[in-house]
């Protein structure tokens, strides 16, 4: 891992695994909300999109992502713990480039933190893509 939100390549399920082991450590979350986003083979302009090429601003996603989780746990105050990691590199389709967990005392919380938390990913984070046909 370049810093502890960006790994080279895809998300593997083993990494899957491990992130959601770590994040499941707190006996007071009642309720864990994951989302998982994978590469998409989209026709565009009649061409297959095998794979994104992801590169990234490494410095800047770590601080980004840090006030990331800072905003979610000011704006849900149940929420326990925020995991956030993406793709750098070639990820093919199919393949995982994001993975967000959070884990909170309800789920209310953790559905509505994981939703705004990916929201906040795809806007703010200096992570850019280039689709490979």
């Amino acid at each position: 891992m370049k810093n502890r939100y960006l790994v080279g390549g895809p998300i593997t399920p083993l990494l899957i695994s491990e992130l959601f082991t770590l994040g499941n450590d707190d006996a007071g979350a009642g309720a864990v909300s994951v989302f998982i986003g994978r590469v998409r083979d989209d026709e565009v302009n009649g061409h297959r999109v095998t794979a994104i090429e992801y590169s990234a601003y490494s410095d800047m996603a770590g601080n980004e992502v840090d006030e990331i989780v800072k905003t979610v746990k000011a704006a849900f105050s149940d929420v326990r713990k925020v995991i956030i990691v993406h793709s750098t590199g070639v990820v093919k389709a199919g393949e995982t480039s994001l993975f967000i967990m959070v884990t909170a005392g309800h789920r209310d919380h953790a559905t509505r933190a994981c939703r705004h938390t990916l929201e906040m990913v795809k806007e703010r984070l200096p992570v850019w893509k280039k689709e490979i046909y």
